[in-house]
């Protein structure tokens, strides 16, 4: 598949509107220590078993847990994303508007079993502040994400069509609710630009056997995008941290200075907000 670059004028960016969350102070306490985990993990301590399949027409690797289709630690994949090769993807979102969300509304539930519910009020508020993404509850639209109780903190990229959803472990910050709506709204890792070689080393003799593609760029993987102008954004609300999916305890990415670093979990980054701003003029 040809891989395309579509660039994008500047705008300025607003400044960030950081959102406090009394459930944040709860969940925080309560993360697990997650040894080789990225900062979001559909399935914390569940390996699953390795499978083979396609993703977007190209060859993947992908874990199967609990009947899902597993892909960077918190992307779940459907049927269609295994099955389908006409829809693309791009370095940190999706270049077909089918998966965006019309009008910019994404409708939405909450499942009334899932607790600290303010966590996810608080990371919509963060979206609706910084974007021009706004979040309706649903009556009888079709296509809509629920917010529901679960072991880890995962969802599906873009909009499928039809009810899915965003699943909150008990742990699950605002922080990582922002991040996974950042998924439903067609973001995927920051560590998928085409340009990353320029900013950071992946280390791949300390990555998980069976993860390695979690760290391929879309580039790599055969599919069309665009990187976003400004260079490689660590403090990305979508970005790993040095070490996920470690498989020794050692950094699986470091800066090109072999230094490492920490994923945030605060807000959307300007560059975050640029990215959703070129794919919801």
């Amino acid at each position: 598949m040809k891989t395309s670059t579509l660039s994008f004028a500047g705008a300025a960016m607003a400044a960030l509107c950081l959102i406090g969350c009394s459930s944040d102070q709860q969940q925080t306490n309560l993360a697990p220590k997650h040894n080789g985990d990225p900062l979001e993990t559909a399935y914390p301590r569940q390996s699953g078993t390795v499978q083979s399949g396609t993703y977007r027409g190209q060859p993947i690797t992908y874990r199967a847990i609990n009947g899902k289709a597993v892909y960077q630690g918190d992307i779940i994949l459907s049927t269609s994303d295994l099955s389908d090769a006409d829809h693309a993807t791009e370095g940190t979102g999706r270049t077909l508007k089918s998966l965006r969300w019309t009008g910019k509304i994404v409708y939405y539930t909450i499942d009334p079993t899932l607790p600290y519910q303010d966590r996810v009020t608080a990371a919509i508020a963060h979206w609706e502040a910084n974007t021009a993404i706004r979040f309706v509850q649903r009556t009888t639209q079709y296509s809509y994400v629920t917010f529901k109780p679960g072991g880890g903190c995962s969802s599906y990229v873009g909009r499928l069509g039809g009810q899915q959803f965003i699943t909150l472990g008990d742990w699950c910050t605002t922080g990582n609710t922002i991040h996974e709506i950042g998924h439903t709204v067609g973001l995927y890792h920051e560590h998928s630009r085409a340009d990353r070689d320029n900013s950071v080393t992946i280390l791949t003799q300390n990555i998980q056997p069976g993860y390695e593609s979690d760290f391929q760029t879309y580039v790599q993987q055969n599919k069309d995008g665009f990187d976003q102008p400004g260079g490689f954004d660590f403090n990305s609300v979508m970005m790993y941290h040095s070490w996920s999916f470690s498989v020794n305890g050692q950094p699986t990415i470091t800066k090109k200075d072999g230094s490492t670093f920490t994923g945030q979990r605060d807000a959307l980054s300007p560059l975050d907000i640029a990215t959703v701003q070129a794919m919801y003029p």
